[in-house]
């Protein structure tokens, strides 16, 4: 048993690492608490890392929804000419695009496009999400192979900053990263499949890493190491 009675009721800022679900990272604080009443102010995806808002106890699970709706702030990896049904490296490829579409990409041409998607933008929800249509979360209609008039909501861009662009000639690839200042309800993954459709030739993400949470920075959380984790789950599991 992980009891640690130092853990005490309270809201942590934790650094998730890529592979466990924010769910994993519930039942993680929950163990090591022996409290019962854990949870979190906004899912990450297992691929992605960063920050985490865990609630402890029914006094702070109570106040979730004051940090469900905030601004959020990401770094993301992604690479061009690569469409996958995720929208994300764990995801089949669908389509995928030959050097001959690629090569004339340069950074001025992602700079060029990167102005659309600032402001207010209608964003198409991801098949491989928690979404729930009818009772029953997408991820899991999308498994079933069902199907599915994905559901869209308005979501605002307040800052895409292009960090790093590049071009590999030798490997023929081309890959970013990317800085997004956004509203809460935004998909990063939809937002990086939008922009490899308006260049024409598919994107997906390669690591995504949540930085801010309203006033609440990644670099104040607690960074937690994967085989602590992992050696955590065994106990629980």
């Amino acid at each position: 048993m992980l009891y640690m009675p130092e853990l005490a009721e309270g809201i942590y800022l934790v650094d998730k690492p890529s592979g466990p679900t924010s769910h994993d990272l519930v039942n993680y604080f929950r163990i090591k608490s022996g409290i019962k009443r854990v949870g979190h102010a906004g899912t990450l995806d297992p691929l992605a890392s960063g920050l985490l808002i865990i609630l402890i106890g029914r006094t702070y699970t109570k106040q979730q929804n004051l940090y469900l709706k905030k601004d959020k702030e990401y770094l993301v990896e992604a690479v061009l000419g690569i469409e996958t049904d995720s929208y994300d490296q764990t995801g089949q490829i669908i389509k995928q695009a030959n050097w001959q579409q690629l090569k004339t990409i340069n950074r001025a041409t992602v700079q060029k496009i990167l102005p659309q998607f600032k402001g207010k933008i209608q964003q198409t929800v991801p098949i491989f999400s928690a979404v729930k249509i009818n009772g029953q979360k997408l991820y899991q209609k999308a498994r079933k192979g069902e199907v599915v008039n994905l559901p869209s909501r308005l979501v605002e861009i307040k800052k895409i900053t292009l960090k790093k662009f590049k071009k590999d000639v030798k490997k023929q690839n081309i890959s970013l990263e990317l800085l997004v200042s956004c509203s809460s309800g935004t998909y990063i993954r939809s937002l990086i499949h939008d922009l490899g459709k308006k260049m024409g030739c598919g994107a997906s993400v390669t690591a995504l890493r949540r930085t801010k949470i309203d006033k609440f920075h990644v670099k104040n959380a607690i960074k937690l190491p994967m085989n602590t984790i992992k050696k955590a789950m065994i106990d629980i599991y």
